[in-house]
């Protein structure tokens, strides 16, 4: 099993914020659209210094040019373990309050799978079934580029929900570089959402599947994520995905 990062930012703030956030709002929010805002999540110092993580290499395991793989335009980078700390810090705060959510929406759907109440016993099972690479990553935009709709499913075990960080400011850093949901239901058209974000909010939403209560019981949707193009300037993100990959 790789080594799990220990904290080496300081960010001793991140678990306090994360227990003050309602999440009896979240969790409805969640059941109700499939996405939620965590407000103020970072500070701007916070997002600054991870930004400028970009640009140091030896903290990434690959870098990823959408253009290459019809992914959009833009790039992104995978943190390697040990991640930074801020973004340990985040990942293993963040989980056990989804967990909960994660564990209700897969009751409702009718599936066996639960999820431990702590990221490291998820991470053992990952890294058990030969998903060992850390999925935690930067994304990096600039005028004109943008991110097709998808899924973030990197092996059979897959938490079902994920949390984006918008690290710029929008309007001062940028302009447009929207994201963006879209829900498709049985027998429906597809719903497409765009979830507005101020320097530091998180989006927490579904990664693949949702129940969705409907007059014979829980159903299944699908859902995908992306990023509208960027109009002027350049836009970063932090995604934490709490699901490790082949």
């Amino acid at each position: 099993m790789p080594a799990l990062a220990k904290p080496t930012m300081s960010s001793d703030d991140v678990t306090t914020r994360i227990s003050q956030i309602d999440w009896e709002r979240i969790s409805r929010e969640m059941d109700d659209r499939g996405n939620a805002v965590l407000e103020d999540l970072l500070p701007p110092v916070e997002c600054r210094d991870l930004s400028d993580l970009y640009h140091k290499n030896d903290l990434f395991r690959s870098q990823v040019v959408m253009a290459r793989h019809g992914f959009g335009r833009g790039e992104y980078k995978y943190f390697n373990y040990p991640l930074p700390g801020l973004v340990e810090e985040l990942r293993g705060a963040l989980y056990p309050r989804l967990a909960s959510v994660a564990n209700q929406w897969n009751g409702a759907m009718g599936s066996d799978v639960r999820y431990p109440e702590k990221l490291l016993d998820f991470l053992r099972r990952c890294h058990d079934a030969g998903q060992l690479r850390p999925t935690p990553l930067l994304l990096q935009y600039g005028e004109g580029d943008y991110n097709c709709l998808h899924q973030d499913l990197y092996g059979e075990h897959v938490f079902p929900i994920q949390v984006a960080i918008l690290l710029s400011e929008p309007s001062r850093d940028f302009t447009g570089g929207e994201f963006v949901l879209t829900e498709q239901r049985p027998r429906m058209q597809s719903r497409a959402e765009v979830v507005p974000l101020r320097q530091g909010d998180g989006v927490a939403f579904a990664v693949h599947h949702r129940p969705v209560q409907g007059k014979r019981g829980a159903y299944r949707v699908n859902l995908r994520h992306g990023v509208s193009r960027l109009r002027s300037g350049h836009r970063h993100t932090l995604g934490i995905i709490f699901h490790d990959a082949k």
